[in-house]
């Protein structure tokens, strides 16, 4: 039986030499998408899935750690939000195996990948929360619509519309998290 030879190549988000393709021959779902093109792809949305996991846990956290005033609002806002996030993973995931792309694998695979930082503080101000998650959830619209840029360039269409459902869904949190935050900073 041939062996079928795995290349290394260097991820985008920390410089990090990351295995992302080709497949081993049993995962190597077939696809008309060209080697490079499935490479590109499956590179920029497993980061996406990093930083998707990372965020979940920073917002769950966050649900947990509450303490303030307004804690139900925000407990039962950061927990929305959480499952929003939670939600787009397999979503996410299937895509890259769908077209012949491998992806996460371990926490560590996530820590290697993800551009959205830890929070380990052991207490966040309420308002620190909002900042915090607003600010991570704009890095993520920003790198959503990098990744839509990526697939449309290699001709990966339903990758793209599902990223685009995502960046919606994520710019809802950004105006989520934003306007919740206007209450104790603009009073009228």
């Amino acid at each position: 039986m041939p062996t079928h030879t795995q290349e290394v190549k260097p991820s985008t988000a920390r410089g990090v030499a990351v295995k992302t393709y080709p497949a081993p021959r049993q995962l190597a779902t077939p696809t008309d998408l060209d080697h490079e093109q499935v490479e590109a792809v499956t590179e920029v949305v497993n980061v996406l899935i990093a930083d998707a996991l990372a965020l979940y846990v920073k917002t769950k956290n966050f649900h947990w750690h509450l303490a303030g005033p307004h804690f139900r609002d925000y407990h039962l806002l950061f927990d929305e939000q959480a499952e929003m996030l939670l939600d787009s993973l397999d979503v996410l995931a299937e895509r890259v195996r769908r077209i012949g792309g491998t992806t996460i694998r371990s926490v560590g695979h996530v820590g290697r990948l993800q551009s959205i930082a830890d929070d380990n503080d052991e207490f966040v101000a309420p308002a620190q929360m909002l900042d915090r998650l607003l600010e991570d959830n704009r890095h993520m619209a920003e790198r959503q619509r990098h990744a839509i840029e990526i697939c449309e360039r290699n001709q990966d269409t339903p990758t793209a519309n599902v990223l685009q459902d995502l960046l919606d869904k994520t710019e809802k949190r950004i105006w989520f998290l934003f306007e919740t935050a206007q209450g104790g900073r603009h009073a009228e």
